[in-house]
């Protein structure tokens, strides 16, 4: 979801991969761990996908997509929700949660997907590595820059100007 950002797509995309697999399980080695391999192949997938959906622009407006995409954000995607909350502070996370994911589709396609793999999925540096198939130091330096862009991003919420006290 976090790379293709429609369920249809990733719906797509990980149904495409998990054939890929099965095709070609006989190839994996073992010299990595098997989510690792799946990983790498779901992410191949998702961003062969996204390169292949920006080569055509698609220009028709789906209003039912758009609402769906304010859902995910208005349920703070990377923001847990509160129960028996303040509707101000509900308000404030939910306003954070939509510049959280407006800031990462902001984002080249490579540092968003650094982004998403490291704070999200919680893979090591190795792990990234390996699932997108670039040196460590490498996606040191694109998770370096990636965090760097979202700080600017989001710059109002890190001077506290608008973040949701506790």
């Amino acid at each position: 979801m976090g790379v293709v950002k429609n369920e249809d797509d990733a719906l797509d995309a990980v149904q495409e991969a998990f054939v890929k697999v099965h095709k070609n399980i006989h190839k994996f080695q073992g010299s990595s761990s098997f989510y690792t391999w799946l990983y790498r192949i779901v992410m191949n997938v998702s961003i062969d996908h996204v390169r292949r959906t920006s080569r055509r622009k698609n220009l028709d407006f789906d209003e039912r997509a758009l609402h769906e995409e304010s859902e995910v954000a208005g349920d703070g995607a990377l923001v847990p929700s509160v129960t028996n909350a303040n509707p101000g502070k509900a308000a404030l996370r939910r306003e954070l949660g939509g510049a959280i994911q407006a800031a990462l589709q902001e984002l080249p396609e490579h540092h968003r997907a650094v982004i998403i793999l490291r704070e999200i999925e919680g893979m090591s540096y190795e792990e990234m590595a390996e699932a997108l198939e670039v040196p460590k130091g490498t996606v040191m330096s694109r998770l370096f820059h990636a965090r760097k862009k979202m700080q600017a991003s989001l710059a109002p919420y890190l001077a506290g100007e608008a973040v949701p006290e506790d």
